[in-house]
């Protein structure tokens, strides 16, 4: 899954960037006139995966991943057209804004509500610049179809949206309109997620400049808001893994930011998540929610999916519970389920198949 990392100059993006997929990329690196995006894996720390992994102890560990797309700070050009760097996110499958929520290094005070509103802003002025060219497209070809009339209808009607400052995720479409702007790859129209970036004393408060504004703007815009600290948790991501803990427990951060950040996307996409465990490998399976036990399968391999028979599947907290697989299956948590069972979050799972 790919994800775009987006927010204006000085919001702390390269740090949460190198958090996230544990780069260490210097944090003025974006400083130059020449600067281009960059990309990485992020590893999603499951504890799920690591309890399996100290029962199984496999040769090897493989957590879902996503690969972030960084681009350098956003900030709307003299001429008010669109940044450039945007096309760089056009493709991936949902947006982090990283917002500044602490004060500058230089005294400037923390705007974090003006940046959302400056980044919204400058999305929707990318979009509608989309929706203007295909419109003159459209207008200036060699023939004016129904189905391109239906297409300008549906132009008008975003456009509206947009000028009146809502996010086109706000609007229903029918399954054809859908389809006809497919393509379009709208930014506006992509998961969000509002990153705001505190200090350490402002996430021990859970508190932070505007926090109620923002709330009630994420709410009238369905976008998930995740507090971090991410020079904080830097910082602790070096510690040993005792010392680590310590920390975390010292601040109240109960998963990493990464993972608060990924739960929240997933819950946007609509994703979930089972598990394989063995010998050879413990591993997480990324699927949309609903997905058939079948077509689980051969997320896997296509063979298995071709062969399927049985699932076996335990979900993670009756196994934990238990203990064990053996115990589980004395205390009757593990059942078998056939192709149409739709999978669960955290099933752990052994496919049964002939080939």
């Amino acid at each position: 899954m790919d994800v775009g990392l987006i927010g204006l100059p000085r919001s702390g993006k390269t740090t949460v960037f190198n958090l996230l997929t544990k780069s260490h990329v210097e944090v003025n690196q974006f400083g130059g006139s020449k600067a281009e995006s960059r990309q990485a894996l992020a590893p999603i720390s499951d504890q799920r995966l690591t309890w399996l992994s100290d029962h199984y102890h496999p040769k090897k560990l493989t957590p879902a991943t996503l690969s972030v797309v960084d681009v350098p700070g956003l900030s709307r050009s003299e001429s008010g057209g669109p940044n450039r760097f945007l096309n760089d996110v056009r493709l991936v499958d949902a947006l982090i804004l990283v917002v500044r929520g602490f004060a500058a290094d230089t005294g400037d005070p923390a705007l974090p509500l003006q940046d959302i509103e400056e980044m919204e802003l400058e999305l929707m002025l990318s979009d509608l610049d989309l929706l203007e060219k295909r419109k003159e497209r459209i207008r200036t070809g060699k023939k004016l179809t129904q189905e391109h009339q239906r297409e300008l209808d549906l132009i008008d009607r975003l456009t509206q949206t947009l000028e009146a400052n809502q996010r086109l995720t706000q609007v229903e479409l029918t399954e054809d309109e859908s389809r006809m702007i497919r393509g379009y790859q709208f930014l506006t129209l992509k998961p969000l997620v509002w990153l705001i970036n505190l200090d350490e004393d402002q996430f021990m408060r859970r508190d932070y400049e505007e926090h109620t504004a923002i709330g009630d703007l994420a709410l009238a815009k369905d976008v998930p808001v995740v507090p971090m600290a991410a020079q904080i948790e830097q910082e602790i991501e070096e510690l040993s893994e005792a010392d680590r803990d310590v920390f975390m427990r010292d601040l109240g951060i109960d998963d990493t930011g990464l993972s608060r950040v990924a739960t929240a996307i997933y819950q946007k996409l609509g994703l979930i998540s089972f598990l394989t465990a063995g010998e050879d490998e413990v591993r997480a399976w990324t699927i949309t929610e609903g997905t058939s036990a079948k077509k689980a399968a051969g997320k896997i391999h296509s063979d298995i999916e071709r062969g399927f028979i049985r699932a076996e599947i335990v979900a993670f907290q009756d196994l934990a519970s238990a203990g064990s697989m053996v115990k589980a299956k004395e205390l009757g948590t593990v059942r078998l389920e056939g192709k149409d069972y739709r999978m669960r979050d955290g099933d752990v799972v052994n496919f049964r198949f002939n080939v």
